[in-house]
């Protein structure tokens, strides 16, 4: 399975369009960057993830570039309930991303003068712990995105009187940084998909990951269970799972899972065949070089040389049948 010209990674770098979590500055747009081609090519930010994801169905860009996954906070839940339900999208890369921030302010002043700080709910989660050891009984104010906060402190457009933004958008906009390393967990990562419309999955490289959503089939005791053996018995890791509700009704949910390997894998192929006869409504969203290029360790017993050796053996055998 491999791309073609219809696959904005394999277009000129001035014929693709990407939609990013924007305002500019962004984390994602960041992540975006990371992509061969995107710096010369047309960016345009979009107000929220379902807002850059409808873009990309609409014809509007070639692919989208949304936060799924934080090392501190977890996955994403609009993300992953857009990717997953809302959108008829595959993922076809992911970027990792750094994440430090910086408290900044229009103008200079003492952290005692800060009463409310505005950004995203990411963020915030990720600061909340410095911000309660420095600033006196704060108040959070939610923005649609690091950067965007930023910019509502310096037109003067919130009752807050500080952001909590990356350096390069405190630099960018000219705002004073009032405090910066601001992040209760130092190293932590973002973890951003680019996404586009269905199309040729991207050529197995080793070190893939594979991402799926999986609604459970029926509300009992062990059912869970049943389609995580189609992995194990199989040799093929998960990296992530995690449970989300359809919307339908409380007791019902959708698994969002990320596993090592490449749908072209034997094993992996064969573990997705059988969790769909369990669960027909299992939703493939995308086989994808890992960003750390890290490579999967495949056990003999469960490698592409072993399923073609058993499927030989089973041919034998009824082969050997039918001639008698």
């Amino acid at each position: 399975m491999t791309g073609d010209a219809t696959d904005p990674r394999h277009r000129p770098a001035h014929a693709a369009r990407y939609a990013y979590l924007g305002p500019s500055g962004t984390f994602t747009e960041a992540a975006l960057l990371q992509v061969p081609g995107a710096a010369e090519a047309e960016r345009l930010p979009a107000s929220s993830v379902p807002a850059a994801l409808s873009m990309v169905e609409r014809g509007e860009v070639d692919a989208a570039m949304v936060p799924i996954e934080n090392s501190v906070e977890g996955g994403v839940t609009a993300t992953l309930d857009a990717v997953s339900v809302a959108h008829r999208l595959h993922i076809v890369a992911e970027s990792l991303v750094p994440i430090s921030f910086v408290l900044a302010a229009a103008a200079p002043m003492p952290l005692e003068g800060v009463r409310a700080v505005t950004t995203h709910t990411h963020a915030w989660a990720q600061v909340r712990g410095w911000a309660e050891g420095h600033l006196d009984d704060v108040e959070f104010l939610p923005s649609s995105s690091t950067a965007a906060a930023a910019g509502e402190i310096l037109r003067g457009e919130t009752s807050a009187q500080a952001a909590v933004c990356s350096p390069l958008v405190a630099e960018q906009l000219g705002l004073h940084v009032l405090a910066e390393g601001i992040e209760d967990v130092s190293g932590a990562v973002t973890r951003f998909v680019l996404v586009s419309r269905p199309g040729p999955v991207p050529e197995m490289t080793g070190a893939d990951k594979t991402t799926l959503m999986i609604p459970l089939p029926q509300d009992r005791a062990g059912a869970l269970m049943e389609l995580l053996e189609q992995f194990s018995t199989r040799g093929v890791n998960l990296c992530r799972i995690e449970s989300r509700p359809t919307g339908g009704g409380l007791g019902q949910y959708f698994f969002s899972i990320d596993l090592e390997g490449h749908v072209a894998e034997s094993r992996v192929a064969e573990a997705l065949a059988g969790v769909h006869r369990s669960a027909p409504g299992i939703r493939f969203l995308g086989s994808y070089p890992r960003a750390d290029r890290r490579s999967q360790h495949v056990t003999d017993d469960v490698s592409d040389a072993a399923f073609a050796a058993a499927e030989q053996w089973i041919g034998g055998i009824v082969g050997g049948a039918s001639e008698r």
